[in-house]
């Protein structure tokens, strides 16, 4: 027997708890939201938080590596 209390029908959150962002896209690196998406997330409805997660997919494209540090200076 399930119990029917706990169970949700919820879109959960894309969150994977790498939570930086990036500086040109504007977008989480580790769940490709926007910082709007983020903070709006909990008031959403399922509806659209559905169509944010069908669209993260695409974004992934806008983020490029940053290079930075000794990797850097080698490449001079």
């Amino acid at each position: 027997m399930t119990d029917d209390i706990w169970r949700r029908d919820e879109v959960e959150s894309p969150c994977i708890n790498i939570c930086v962002i990036h500086p040109d896209a504007r977008l989480c690196t580790g769940c490709l939201r926007s910082i709007d998406e983020i903070t709006d997330w909990s008031r959403m409805t399922p509806e659209v938080r559905r169509a944010i997660i069908d669209e993260l997919p695409s974004r992934q494209g806008q983020i490029t590596k940053r290079r930075g540090g000794r990797a850097a200076r080698r490449a001079r």
